[in-house]
C-alpha cells in the first residue's frame, strides 16, 4: 500500500527542504533543492529552466520527477516536482555550484538515511555501521571525480571543518 501522508521538512545550508514518503521511498521538493543550492531569487523559474534544458537534452532526469502534494508556505498542500534519492543526486550534478564539498557531505548524509531505513537500522551500533557506509559511498563519488577530472575536490582553501560538516548532517531532518 502506498503510503503519502508523511511528510517531514529536512534542512541544508539553513533552507527547507520539504520531503515526503511516496512508494516506500523518500522523494525531496526539487525547488527546494534549487534554493538550497543556487543564489536564485526565483528557485521555481530556476527549476523550470533547468527542467527544459535537462528535458532537451533528453535526460531522464525530469522523467523521473513527480508531482506530489507537499504543504506550501501557506499551507496548503499543492502540487510540487519531487525525485527520489537518485534523481537528487542526477539533478545536483546538473547545477552548477562552487563548493563540491558541500555536495558530496549532502551525497554521504543521504545514502546513510537511505542504507538505514533499508536496513531497519537501530541503535548505535547499527548506526553507526551505516553512517560509515554512506560515507564510503560519498568518499568513492569523489575520489572518482577527483580521477576523471584531474584535481581535487576538497583543498585547504575549501574545506569546512568539522562544526560546518555537522550542521550540514543536518538534511535528513533528524
Amino acid at each position: 500500500m502506498e503510503k503519502h501522508n508523511e511528510t517531514h521538512i529536512a534542512l541544508f545550508r539553513g533552507k527547507g527542504i520539504r520531503k515526503a514518503i511516496h512508494n516506500n521511498e523518500w522523494w525531496f521538493s526539487v525547488t527546494d533543492i534549487c534554493a538550497a543550492l543556487t543564489e536564485s531569487v526565483d528557485a521555481g523559474a530556476y527549476w523550470r529552466k533547468l527542467k527544459q534544458r535537462l528535458s532537451e537534452e533528453g535526460s531522464e532526469v525530469v522523467t523521473n520527477c513527480h508531482g506530489l502534494k507537499l504543504e506550501a508556505p501557506d499551507g496548503k498542500m499543492r502540487e510540487t516536482d519531487c525525485s527520489n534519492t537518485e534523481g537528487v543526486f542526477r539533478i545536483i550534478q546538473s547545477i552548477p555550484l562552487n563548493d563540491l564539498e558541500q555536495i558530496f557531505s549532502m551525497l554521504g548524509e543521504a545514502a546513510t538515511t537511505e542504507i538505514a531505513r533499508n536496513k531497519d537500522a537501530r541503535g548505535y551500533h547499527e548506526n553507526k555501521k551505516v553512517a560509515n557506509e554512506g560515507g564510503q559511498v560519498a568518499g568513492k563519488a569523489r575520489k572518482d571525480l577527483e580521477k576523471r577530472s584531474g584535481k581535487k575536490v576538497i583543498t585547504k582553501e575549501n574545506y569546512l571543518g568539522l562544526d560546518t560538516y555537522n550542521k550540514l548532517r543536518r538534511i535528513d531532518g533528524n
